[in-house]
């Protein structure tokens, strides 16, 4: 299946639908059935002791998932996430972005099914897995 969406025509999506985080993240490639994203890590993403927190992490990883769906299907600004199961499993590096890599294992037509697995930029461990489902809003 071909990509419906570009890098480009990603961001500019972010962009439009979601300007008041769109800065946070950076479409980095997009293939069929995957995505790399980066999280422009800033202050506000950081929980004491200056790593990125979980909460960020979790929007880093739907972002991706949301992302990649809409590579496949197009511009489907109500596609939401139905489930969501993530690991912490080591504390991300101070400093840097975190680089998530997604892939969709299943984009059927009512429901897409990922994994994301989240980088400290630099580091070959991931710090954190997650496994996200969404549903995708029937055509009219």
């Amino acid at each position: 299946m071909p990509l419906k969406m570009s890098r480009e025509a990603l961001m500019d999506f972010m962009v439009e639908a979601f300007p008041q985080v769109s800065g946070d993240f950076t479409v980095l490639d997009v293939a069929e059935n995957e995505i790399t994203m980066r999280l422009n890590t800033m202050e506000k993403h950081l929980r004491p002791g200056g790593t990125v927190s979980g909460p960020t992490m979790f929007a880093l990883a739907d972002v991706s998932i949301y992302l990649a769906v809409l590579a496949m299907i197009g511009p489907k600004a109500l596609a939401v996430t139905t489930n969501c199961s993530i690991d912490f499993m080591r504390k991300p590096a101070s400093g840097v972005d975190l680089i998530a890599k997604a892939r969709l294992l299943k984009l059927g037509r009512v429901l897409a099914v990922g994994d994301v697995l989240i980088y400290s930029e630099g580091q070959a461990d991931p710090v954190a897995r997650a496994s996200m489902t969404y549903s995708i809003p029937p055509e009219r």
